[in-house]
């Protein structure tokens, strides 16, 4: 089976665009539940009819999930436990009220999970004030349908429909008579520059115009739509919806592996309690059960310890041997590889690094994973990030009295020169940091490189905050020792002078002696 074929047996959603089905085909393999759909499980050889059913037709009973490794991979370089990116501002207490917000609000894991349901092609991450507090949402977008103003690029309108049954709406305190509760609805809500505007749920049948839901609609007038829409892979404005999706190609693969190693379990499994086969001719009868597998056909049973007594005929153990098993191993890893090939995934074997490798090393080895997490840096970090930040400096603008961060209201932020400083993929090991202090030592003593661009250097790769105030504290440091070690000086000078004229006077007094 492929990807085309599997694709086509899931159903289409009613009145949406082309878009909405292909992006929630990609997001159930991003879920792991592209083959939830198929009813019959892989140990199901037999339908209740006696009719043999495909491999096609059964759900894996092993699923690699080697996509969805691969993006979380790749998201853990870009946005996870020291990898995060430092906050850089011209403004300094800008930059301590965005530091402080995006630890508040966890940010780190908004854009995780934004960055990987991003990979399917496109994602929003919607930015809400309640009481005044930020509340930040990342929104799959197969309902979502942005408009974007042509001259600036920016955000219009992001629409929502989708068709929900009663019974939901229900549990999300609509009104729904009870002979209403399995019929489906149209759920509608919209956000522009003006409001967030909820719409009363209305029958599909009906095909009538929505009316507006005063109660649950807001007007929050900060003058911009309060969502940043995020195509994958894409940095550029243009009037395409969503960006490439990260593992297309590897779709196929992925579930040929799946398949294969499905199958290999089964025949191992086989040949651990493999069948009896049994042939027989029906001229002469023998003992065949023909309400397992039909008159006629070969008869089996449930495992070797399930056999015949026949006078004549011929028995045989269906199993599998060492060597096809292997060789199905062996398929696995070229399916393998070429699944990571195509998304650029980690193709090193852990269980072959027989000693801790240096941090230039490790880069090396994920060379594929590195670049495919340098492309996601700039729709996801250089763009959504910080568009989210310029996004909170408006808001404390436009709203009264600030926002809440960190236990504090902060008003009017300053957005100028907010950017983002990205750490190394691997920190570097106590070696590699010996040895790159002695390089720029040896660089500053030939003059071929200045002192504070020697610190700039070696603070980016300790992962110093702000390498202009560390020069400045080593400036500091350097001032302070030198009048440290001109008060010594003139402290050594002032005992000397005192100690040569007690000795001049000790001479003059044995003279007159």
């Amino acid at each position: 089976m492929d990807w085309l074929q599997l694709k086509g047996t899931y159903p289409a959603p009613k009145d949406q665009p082309a878009r909405c089905g292909e992006i929630l085909a990609r997001l159930r393999v991003l879920d792991g539940t592209l083959y939830d759909d198929i009813p019959n499980p892989f140990s199901k050889e037999y339908s209740g009819a006696s009719e043999y059913i495909k491999l096609d037709e059964r759900r894996p009973s092993i699923r690699t999930h080697m996509i969805t490794t691969v993006i979380e991979d790749a998201v853990s370089l870009l946005f996870g436990d020291k990898h995060f990116p430092k906050i850089k501002a011209d403004n300094a207490a800008t930059q301590d009220a965005l530091t402080d917000f995006v630890r508040d609000a966890g940010i780190g894991t908004i854009m995780q999970r934004a960055t990987i349901r991003g990979s399917v092609g496109s994602v929003a991450i919607l930015v809400e004030v309640q009481n005044f507090r930020l509340r930040v949402n990342v929104l799959d977008t197969p309902y979502l349908t942005p408009t974007w103003n042509r001259a600036t690029g920016a955000l219009v309108k992001v629409s929502e429909r989708y068709q929900v049954q009663g019974s939901d709406l229900r549990e999300q305190g609509y009104q729904i008579a009870d002979e209403d509760l399995r019929v489906m609805f149209w759920f509608q809500r919209e956000w522009d520059d003006e409001s967030a505007t909820y719409y009363v749920p209305v029958r599909v049948s009906d095909d009538v115009d929505a009316a507006k839901d005063d109660q649950r609609s807001t007007n929050h007038g900060l003058g911009f739509v309060p969502m940043i829409w995020v195509r994958n892979l894409m940095t550029e404005a243009c009037d395409e919806i969503d960006g490439p999706c990260s593992f297309t190609r590897a779709i196929d693969n992925m579930i040929s592996a799946d398949y294969l190693l499905s199958q290999s379990g089964r025949g191992l499994k086989y040949s651990a309690d493999p069948k009896v086969i049994i042939k027989y001719d029906p001229d002469k009868g023998g003992g065949v059960d023909t309400s397992v597998s039909g008159e006629g056909v070969a008869a089996y049973a449930g495992g070797a310890s399930q056999a015949y007594e026949i006078a004549s005929g011929d028995v045989k153990l269906l199993e599998i041997n060492g060597t096809a098993a292997t060789t199905i191993v062996e398929f696995y890893r070229t399916l393998r590889n070429i699944v990571l090939e195509q998304m650029h995934g980690n193709r090193a074997d852990a269980d072959r690094m027989s000693a801790a490798q240096s941090g230039r090393a490790m880069e090396m080895m994920c060379l594929g994973l590195t670049w495919f997490a340098g492309r996601l840096r700039d729709p996801y970090g250089n763009g959504a990030l910080v568009s989210l930040l310029e996004m909170v400096c408006a808001m404390s603008s436009a709203v009264t009295d600030g926002v809440l961060i960190a236990g504090r209201k902060v008003s009017d932020i300053d957005p100028s020169g907010i950017s983002l400083t990205w750490p190394q993929w691997f920190p570097p090991t106590p070696p590699e940091l010996l040895q790159l202090a002695q390089a720029l030592v040896t660089a500053v003593d030939g003059n071929i490189m200045s002192n504070e661009t020697a610190c700039a250097m070696y603070g980016a790769a300790v992962g110093t905050d702000d390498a202009a105030k560390e020069w400045a504290l080593v400036q500091a440091q350097i001032a302070d020792k030198a009048a440290q070690a001109a008060q010594a000086a003139g402290q050594e000078a002032a005992t000397n002078t005192r100690k040569a004229g007690l000795d001049g006077k000790s001479k003059s007094h044995k003279v007159q002696a």
